[in-house]
C-alpha cells in the first residue's frame, strides 16, 4: 500500500463569507475549527503519513495564536499559501517528504466527508494515477448573459468537481511544469486535464459541500449527522478526542 500525504487549503481571502472576525476555516462548528474537522478525516488514515495545512500570510500569527498547540500535538505541517489557489497547493507540494508516493488536496471548509468515500477514492486513484470526488448534476443549467438566460445546457455528462482530489505526487507536479498558466487552474483536476492526463471520477454526495457563506453552516451541522458509518472493518477509525496522531 503505498503511503500518501494531504494537503489541507486553507489560505483563501473568504470573501464571501462576510464575517468581520473569522474567515471560514477557522470557524467553529461543535466547538471545532472547520478545518479541524477536515483534517480529522484523515488523521487515523494508516495510509496518511503527512497532513499539510496551507494558511494565508496574513493568518500566520493568529493561526499559531489559536492552533499551535493542536499543530504540534497532532504533527501537522503547516506552510504559507501564495497569491492563488494553485500557489497555495503548490506550496504545499514542495513539502511534502520525498518518500511518499502520492497526494491528496483537500478544502479546509468542506468537512463532511465520509470514511467510505476516501476508501473508494484512494483505491481509484492508486488504480489510476488521478481521481476526483464528484456529484453529477441533477438540476437544469442555465447559460446567462447580463441576467438574462442565454441557453440551457444539456447536463448529460455534467459533474460537480469536489475534494479530496487524489494524484500520484510526480504527475500533478508534472502538470504544475507543463501548463502555461497554472494560476489560471480553479482545481488540481483542470491542471491535469490541460496535461491531456486521464482523471478518474468517484462518486461522492451532494453533502460534502464546501462552506462558501454563512447560510452553509446550518446545513453543515446536519450534514455532519447524516454521513454514511465507518465501516468496521476498514482501514480506518474515527479519530477522537486524546488521540495523537503519529
Amino acid at each position: 500500500m503505498s503511503d500518501a500525504a494531504v494537503i489541507i487549503v486553507a489560505a483563501g481571502k473568504s470573501s464571501r463569507f462576510n464575517d468581520k472576525n473569522y474567515k471560514k476555516p477557522f470557524v467553529s462548528i461543535r466547538s471545532r475549527a472547520l478545518w479541524l474537522h477536515s483534517v480529522d478525516r484523515f488523521l487515523s488514515r494508516e495510509d496518511v503519513k503527512q497532513v499539510i495545512v496551507v494558511i494565508a500570510d496574513e493568518d500566520q500569527t493568529e493561526f499559531h495564536q489559536r492552533f499551535g498547540g493542536e499543530t504540534a500535538v497532532l504533527g501537522l505541517d503547516v506552510v504559507v499559501g501564495g497569491d492563488t489557489r494553485a500557489d497555495s497547493v503548490l506550496n504545499g507540494l514542495r513539502a511534502v517528504r520525498h518518500e511518499l508516493e502520492y497526494v491528496a488536496v483537500h478544502d479546509a471548509a468542506r468537512p463532511c466527508i465520509a470514511e467510505t468515500w476516501l476508501d473508494e477514492l484512494f483505491v481509484k486513484a492508486r488504480q489510476t494515477g488521478a481521481a476526483i470526488l464528484a456529484t453529477p448534476v441533477v438540476s437544469t443549467v442555465k447559460r446567462v448573459s447580463s441576467g438574462q438566460v442565454v441557453e440551457t445546457v444539456p447536463r448529460d455528462g455534467l459533474w460537480e468537481s469536489q475534494t479530496p482530489q487524489m494524484f500520484q505526487k510526480h504527475k500533478l507536479l508534472q502538470a504544475y511544469e507543463e501548463v502555461d498558466d497554472y494560476t489560471l487552474a480553479t482545481d488540481e483536476s483542470q491542471l491535469m486535464e490541460w496535461t491531456g492526463q486521464q482523471v478518474s471520477i468517484v462518486e461522492a454526495s451532494a453533502l460534502n459541500r464546501k462552506v462558501t457563506t454563512q447560510a452553509d453552516l446550518q446545513f453543515v451541522e446536519m450534514a455532519l449527522d447524516l454521513l454514511p458509518k465507518p465501516k468496521l472493518d476498514g482501514p480506518a477509525r474515527p479519530f477522537e478526542d486524546g488521540d495523537i496522531w503519529r
